[in-house]
């Protein structure tokens, strides 16, 4: 029988984050990089990019290149620049995100094309770009993982109005999930969903920027506060090891119960 030690062991595997530069994906690179593993970060600021990978080396091996996601040229760009850094990858953490705020007669096509390509698109077409290294680390060490980062936005309706596209941008990740664990469980990769309630990050600043915001959104939740960076550590840390082999295809609410006990 394995360790519980050995089964969240990542030493020698390598991984990817996108959005790695703060809040929710910050918190995911600080993990892995804590299980041993080498991570590889991106998000679109180079000055932030860089101020992360300072930071977080001092978990471990990390690498850093600023890219936009949110076109597909930049998508392959990030994949090319991965393909001549590394062979194989043993995690793919889809996490880049965005939001955008307007009343339902005034909501922009341009502002629900950015979310969308940001939150769907671009995890659908950097995962096909990735796959052969997927499956090359797959291949190698019979197991490995997609973990997409949804909300529970797109679980339960928010309660914030004129957020149309995020909501309906994560639900589409959550099924997203469940369409791509069934065609890689051949690969033997899993593939599943993390559904964030409130964390501390840029998106929620507006909200949770402040004690009192942090209060009334508590209220809501049952378990009295907002998710703290230990709890998304936890979460996927056991999704990204081998203590996760069986799980696949399941979205996950880290919510303090919002989603499913108010």
């Amino acid at each position: 029988m394995t360790s519980v030690t050995q089964l969240f062991d990542l030493t020698g595997k390598t991984a990817v984050v996108t959005g790695g530069t703060r809040g929710i994906g910050e918190m995911i690179a600080t993990g892995l990089l804590k299980q041993g593993a080498r991570v590889f970060i991106t998000s679109r600021k180079p000055d932030a990019v860089k101020a992360a990978q300072e930071r977080l080396s001092e978990f471990g091996e990390v690498h850093a290149v600023p890219s936009d996601l949110s076109t597909n040229e930049g998508g392959q760009a990030f994949a090319k620049w991965l393909g001549e850094q590394t062979d194989a990858i043993d995690i793919l953490v889809n996490n880049a995100g965005a939001t955008w705020g307007a009343a339902l007669e005034e909501f922009p096509e341009d502002g629900w094309d950015r979310v969308m390509d940001l939150n769907v698109k671009s995890i659908f077409f950097l995962t096909q770009a990735l796959l052969p290294q997927l499956q090359a680390a797959s291949k190698a060490a019979g197991r490995g993982r997609i973990i997409n980062i949804g909300s529970i936005e797109g679980l339960a309706v928010p309660m914030m109005e004129d957020t149309y596209a995020y909501p309906a941008s994560k639900a589409a990740v959550h099924h997203l999930t469940k369409v791509m664990a069934r065609r890689l469980a051949r690969d033997k990769i899993t593939v599943n969903a993390i559904a964030p309630g409130p964390f501390e990050s840029k998106m929620t600043a507006f909200a949770l920027g402040n004690p009192e915001g942090r209060d009334a959104v508590s209220a809501h939740i049952p378990l009295g506060r907002i998710g703290a960076p230990d709890d998304m550590i936890g979460l996927s840390a056991f999704l990204a090891s081998p203590a996760s082999d069986y799980v696949t295809g399941q979205i996950i609410a880290l919510d303090g119960g919002y989603a499913n006990l108010r």
